[in-house]
């Protein structure tokens, strides 16, 4: 059997294996859902009532099928670089963030049919440039060990980290027929990560030099972070945010503003669920200004209904990035969101991080001693690279003739697949 080489991309929202046999180019894996095979993996994990568990498309399908909801958890790589998050109870159990993890790479390999194709020894593993804002090197080293500790409970015995805009870059770069120095773009869920590398036949010919990396940075700022603003915007008003309670005896005092925190970044919603949580809601909804909203709020928390809002959240966002106006949408209990949203709005909402990710841009480019002038191609990959907004970011730097994209969720992959078959030349992986 030829050597076969693997790369995994564990994503904040989704995931994606690749593959390369012999001298062969890369191939996606591809998971069964509900509408066929597809080349990501949802990073999502659901625990039926019993504490039965599911990962991927099949446990978003459990979920919305259930008639007595379970435990909903995603964005579980967001989570890496918060020390204070250790792990959740589930049922009766405890899981830590590792466990957990480990649990949705368990889950992928089932899917891969492992049973039939023995699972990889070996695996290049994608990380982001950094975990943390501002980055911090303690915290980075600290989020690395955690994902290195998950991934090796999953059953990878070697885990090689690679940088995910680094990567990118070598799937890119098996389009090339001159070498260039490229900017490579990497938006995901969680983080926005860049990196300027010299690629090409004539690098890969000579072999590659740590010099040929010529600078890395990045900023944990991305898709879930648009969609926090959304939710600020649009939905948490109508859930009760803003509004007041009346506090005994006669006091009207603002409606906490620490339960819509959580809300916003909506893989935390489920940390909501507590009796100590609900009952302080319920006891402010009495006498609220906005009762019903407040009674919305609780409904949506007692149902889980997360995931349907972050797939509301994402058709508006897609929408805009295609269209001026979108109608956002979400109904919960006795409250219907229903809202034209223009491009403009959602690009003043996401304003500072705009700012936030063309800063790194800048600073990466000062840092690397270049002017716009000095790159040649730059690469934008990743969900959010979708967004007009960041685009715009590189065509007013580098010009619109320079700008290009492809593979928007699985190039981070594929380069990793061609990156484990560079690390270990003589064997499979």
């Amino acid at each position: 059997m030829a050597s076969r080489w693997v790369g995994v991309d564990f994503g904040t929202t989704n995931s994606a294996v690749a593959f390369v046999e012999g001298s062969g180019p890369p191939h996606l894996a591809h998971f069964p859902s509900a509408h066929g095979p597809r080349p990501t993996f949802p990073s999502v994990l659901y625990f039926e009532p019993k504490s039965r568990s599911t990962a991927g498309s099949a446990a978003i399908e459990r979920y919305l099928a259930s008639e007595s909801k379970g435990r909903f958890i995603q964005s579980l790589k967001a989570y890496l670089a918060d020390s204070t998050f250790e792990g959740t109870g589930i049922g009766t159990q405890y899981y830590t963030l590792e466990k957990l993890i480990a649990l949705i790479g368990k889950h992928m390999g089932d899917e891969l049919g492992f049973a039939s194709w023995p699972a990889p020894r070996r695996i290049i593993l994608g990380r982001p440039v950094h975990f943390s804002n501002p980055p911090d090197a303690g915290l980075d080293a600290f989020a690395t060990e955690r994902l290195l500790t998950a991934i090796g409970l999953a059953g990878f015995e070697e885990i090689v980290f690679e940088y995910e805009p680094v990567a990118a870059a070598y799937a890119y770069e098996a389009r090339l027929r001159r070498d260039e120095r490229i900017l490579i773009g990497d938006f995901g869920g969680g983080t926005s990560d860049f990196t300027i590398i010299s690629v090409g036949p004539g690098v890969r010919q000579r072999g590659r030099r740590a010099s040929d990396i010529i600078g890395t940075d990045g900023v944990p700022i991305a898709g879930d972070a648009f969609d926090k603003r959304i939710i600020r915007n649009l939905v948490a008003p109508r859930l009760g945010m803003g509004g007041e309670y009346l506090s005994p005896p006669n006091k009207f005092l603002p409606v906490p503003s620490w339960p819509y925190e959580r809300l916003e970044r909506w893989h935390y919603l489920s940390f909501l669920k507590s009796s100590s949580t609900l009952e302080i809601l319920e006891r402010i909804q009495r006498t609220a200004s906005t009762p019903e909203r407040l009674e919305a709020f609780v409904l949506l928390i007692r149902n889980e209904l997360g995931y349907q809002l972050h797939e509301a959240v994402q058709r508006t966002k897609f929408d805009l990035s295609t269209s001026m106006e979108s109608e956002f949408a979400f109904e919960c209990g006795p409250v219907g969101i229903r809202k034209k949203v223009t491009r403009a709005d959602f690009e003043r909402w996401i304003a500072d991080e705009l700012n936030t990710i063309s800063g790194c841009v800048d600073r990466l480019m000062a840092a690397s001693s270049l002017d716009f002038s000095g790159i040649d191609r730059v690469f934008l990959t990743g969900g959010s690279s979708f967004v007009p907004a960041v685009r715009t970011i590189f065509v007013d730097r580098f010009g619109e003739e320079k700008v290009t994209g492809g593979e928007e969720l699985t190039s981070v992959a594929t380069g990793l697949a061609l990156r484990a078959r560079e690390q270990w030349p003589a064997a499979a992986g």
